[in-house]
């Protein structure tokens, strides 16, 4: 005999931690001040266009990790657009709340900060099964397709974006990199390579993911380490591109700043796989 709960409750559940999941996720980035002002001042075009990207994102995590099993690419977006549609609730709702937002503001300037503020609280709505939910809801496709190699570089894609976007557009990660010689950017790329690869691969954090492919440390450490390392780089540079960082810096002080933010992007990126 079936025990298992209607599928309607099932999402309807989905839903009730995706919205848990939007605040837990997005709740330090609520709260920062350079947030706000980003949702004011950045440029609306760059906006929609990083709107867009998360939306792919999403669409991704959907069918890797998402709130519900899912069989198709179209449910994969509807569930992209039910968590966008929750984290701007839950980014709405804690905006006013903290009176961030009110009606005597212009209505371009309450959905830039909305906008701005759902991307990493639609990571959460998103992510919302796995961190408050049973491991046994989700399906065998999605722990099939999770194993691939394409499915690891997305998922450490996914986690660079996440925590990189929490430090991309504050004032101190510019400071850092003012501040930082040559010879500390070096060390900070070899630091953020053996961090990566130390934090899943050779440490083993309890719930990890067998590799796919060869095992060995020559393997792991080009095919997953180095890699995801240029996955770290990429987006940070595509972030500090977005948020306006490097716009009128040279070549010297964007490096610098791009080392800078990958830190962060590559710890994403190896802790990706464990919590994601």
């Amino acid at each position: 005999m079936d025990t298992s709960p209607p599928a309607n409750w099932r999402y309807a559940k989905g839903l009730g931690r995706a919205f848990a999941g939007a605040v837990i996720f997005g709740l330090p980035i609520l709260m920062t001040m350079e947030m706000w002002q980003l949702g004011f001042y950045l440029d609306r075009t760059k906006l929609l266009q990083f709107a867009l990207v998360n939306f792919l994102v999403l669409g991704g995590l959907s069918r890797l990790s998402g709130f519900e099993p899912t069989v198709s690419w179209w449910q994969d977006l509807m569930d992209a657009l039910s968590a966008y549609g929750i984290a701007t609730l839950a980014s709405l709702t804690v905006l006013a709340m903290f009176a961030v937002i009110d009606l005597s503001m212009p209505t371009s300037e309450i959905v830039g900060k909305v906008a701005i503020q759902s991307v990493p609280a639609s990571f959460g709505a998103m992510l919302g099964a796995k961190q408050l939910g049973s491991r046994d809801e989700v399906g065998s496709d999605e722990e099939r397709q999770r194993a691939t190699y394409a499915g690891q570089l997305f998922l450490m894609m996914a986690g660079a974006l996440f925590l990189g976007f929490s430090v991309a557009p504050t004032e101190e990660m510019i400071l850092i990199a003012f501040r930082m010689s040559p010879l500390h950017s070096i060390l900070l790329v070899a630091v953020s390579i053996l961090l990566l690869h130390g934090f899943v691969y050779a440490v083993g954090f309890k719930g990890e993911e067998e590799p796919p492919g060869p095992t060995g440390f020559f393997s792991l450490f080009f095919r997953f380490s180095i890699v995801g390392y240029a996955i770290a780089v990429i987006v940070g540079l595509y972030l500090l591109w977005t948020f306006g960082r490097i716009e009128g810096t040279g070549i010297a002080q964007a490096a610098s700043m791009v080392a800078v933010l990958a830190f962060p992007g590559a710890v994403g990126a190896a802790i990706a796989r464990l919590i994601i």
